[in-house]
């Protein structure tokens, strides 16, 4: 409830404009990319909490060291360890196999620096899950932000054993 109010009035109150598909109605991996500021973490949570999307998210794991750590926890944050990125992939899967239902937030650029291509954790969680994937956006140029359409990831077969 208090998040929903908290991003009513940032969009009241914003120049941003929010202007997307539905929220997705299960467990889905959002993709945010180009990632080049750190005002798009406070964009992803308005539009998060004004679709009423349950989102975990994923960041470096300095980000959650000292006071910073129960507070980005609290936001949704999974911490990454850039040394052992496929254990997060692990973690994410037993996450959505338990049953938990929740919007995955991917920045598959992995930083706010340019580069030529993306990491591809996003899209071995949504192949051994079965997660569509959802791109969301942040236009700059016309201040408009939100989630496009949603993309079904053909799921890995599993061996028979």
């Amino acid at each position: 409830m208090l998040r929903r109010l908290t991003a009513r009035i940032f969009w009241l109150c914003s120049r941003w404009t929010l202007r997307s598909e539905p929220a997705p109605q299960r467990p889905s991996i959002l993709i945010g990319a180009p990632h080049t500021s750190n005002w798009d973490f406070v964009l992803m949570l308005a539009i998060s909490w004004r679709l009423g999307i349950d989102v975990r998210w994923l960041g470096k794991k300095s980000l959650f060291r000292g006071w910073r750590g129960p507070l980005m926890r609290a936001l949704g944050g999974i911490p990454v360890d850039r040394d052992d990125p496929g254990r997060v992939v692990a973690d994410v899967v037993a996450m959505a196999r338990r049953g938990e239902v929740f919007g995955l937030v991917v920045t598959p650029d992995g930083t706010r620096r340019g580069h030529t291509h993306w990491k591809s954790g996003f899209y071995r969680i949504a192949r051994e899950t079965g997660m569509p994937v959802t791109l969301g956006y942040v236009d700059r140029t016309t201040m408009t932000s939100g989630l496009g359409p949603e993309h079904r990831v053909e799921p890995r077969l599993r061996e028979e054993g």
